[in-house]
Parts: structure tokens; C-alpha cells; sequence
């Protein structure tokens, strides 16, 4: 995939935390990928059903709706059944996972990340 075609990859970050949602935006912008940014589950999914993007990065733990909760709506919802979503969230223990899988989740991270790691799975989802 050259940088070229990157740019017509559209990303939705969706974290409650600036410091986080400002890491994974660098991360995106470095791969050359266009971006939306919202703090909240609700923001989150309203822009992403007017948005359309081609992968959403979705905190686990925000107001609103929860990024489990706003990846079943999706699910749910004409046109995203097979949006590739991204779940991230700073607990990491099995139950998350699982329930990042149920919920309709392509992949999952654990925070802290490493902008280079978050980059390498990215670019993995969107192969």
C-alpha cells in the first residue's frame, strides 16, 4: 500500500482522553490516512454513520455509550456490519477481549501503546 493510497483511508478516533485521542491521531496522520477525532460514545457513533470511515478506534471506557456498546450499535446499523473497528482500552484482561469480540470488534490493543505498534496494526486491519 503506497502513501498514495493511504490518503483515500479514512479513520474515526474515538477516546475521552485528549492526550490519548492526540497519540493515536499522530499515529494515523504519520500512515497518511485522513481522520475524525470525537470524545464520546455518542459522538462516536453519530459520526461515524455520517462519516463512513474505513476504520474506527474506539476507547472502551467513554461517556456516553460505551466503545463495546457503540461497536454493537454499529453492528446493527445498515451499511456497518462490516465496518473494521478497532477496540483499545487500558484494562487488558481476558473479559475485554472477549468482550471486544462479542461486541463486533476486528481487533483489539491494550493501552499504553507505542505510536510504532498502533501504526503496525492499523496498516494489519485495513490489508
Amino acid at each position: 500500500m503506497s502513501m498514495d493510497d493511504n490518503l483515500e483511508k479514512t479513520v474515526l478516533i474515538c477516546d475521552d482522553e485528549p492526550h490519548i485521542r492526540e497519540s493515536i491521531r499522530y499515529a494515523v496522520k504519520k500512515e497518511g490516512f485522513s481522520y475524525e477525532m470525537v470524545g464520546d460514545g455518542i459522538a462516536a457513533y453519530e459520526t461515524a454513520c455520517s462519516y463512513k470511515p474505513d476504520l474506527i478506534i474506539l476507547d472502551v471506557g467513554m461517556p456516553g455509550m460505551t466503545g463495546y456498546e457503540v461497536c454493537e450499535k454499529l453492528r446493527e446499523t445498515p451499511g456497518h456490519e462490516n465496518t473494521l473497528i478497532l477496540i483499545l482500552t487500558a484494562f487488558g484482561q481476558t473479559t475485554d477481549k472477549d468482550n471486544a469480540f462479542k461486541s463486533g470488534a476486528n481487533d483489539f490493543m491494550t493501552k499504553p501503546f507505542s505510536p510504532r505498534d498502533l501504526r503496525a496494526k492499523i496498516k494489519e486491519i485495513l490489508r
